[in-house]
């Protein structure tokens, strides 16, 4: 299997299980996929990349650190990453959100978050939001509520993520 930015978690330990524990080691905040639930869950959706960013690490570094490990050759030219920085949160996150969801502390009790909050919003009124708190980008869980057409606005205060999804 050829390692690439877009290589899933869970593809890449199932041929390498040798990198698990180097990539904990480099980004220690995915010592929580230890827990089999959130292995499953993010194991499937976290790309190589979204692991590097979420792990504040060089996305190309990281991949060419994962495939020197794995035997393969480096990647020499790696594609432009295009960087969005949003700007002032959209007007309807400055409401009240509908539930405050601690995702930290879910997942230190192993369970993770996905699945409360698609709960919440499919039991939300249209224009409502909840707001998910986390010590870390949680860019798979953010990518698949994107992917189910729910507004999602991220941003970091002090290491603190929050993460505001809206039912449209």
């Amino acid at each position: 299997m050829e390692i690439q930015q877009t290589t899933k978690l869970f593809a890449l330990f199932a041929e390498y299980p040798e990198l698990e524990e180097k990539v904990m080691q480099m980004a220690p905040v995915f010592r929580n996929l230890k827990n089999p639930v959130l292995r499953r869950t993010v194991g499937k959706l976290a790309t190589v990349e979204k692991v590097a960013l979420i792990g504040k690490l060089d996305p190309g570094t990281f991949l060419n650190t994962l495939r020197r490990e794995a035997g393969l050759p480096p990647v020499e030219e790696l594609p432009e990453m295009e960087v969005i920085t949003p700007s002032d949160a959209p007007t309807w996150a400055a409401g009240e959100p509908i539930q405050v969801v601690n995702g930290t502390a879910m997942l230190e009790t192993g369970v993770h978050p996905l699945g409360l909050i698609n709960q919440l919003l499919q039991e939300a009124v249209p224009g409502e939001f909840i707001l998910l708190q986390t010590n870390f980008a949680p860019l798979p869980l953010i990518e698949a509520m994107e992917k189910q057409e729910y507004q999602v606005f991220h941003a970091e205060d002090a290491g603190e993520h929050l993460t505001y999804v809206r039912k449209g």
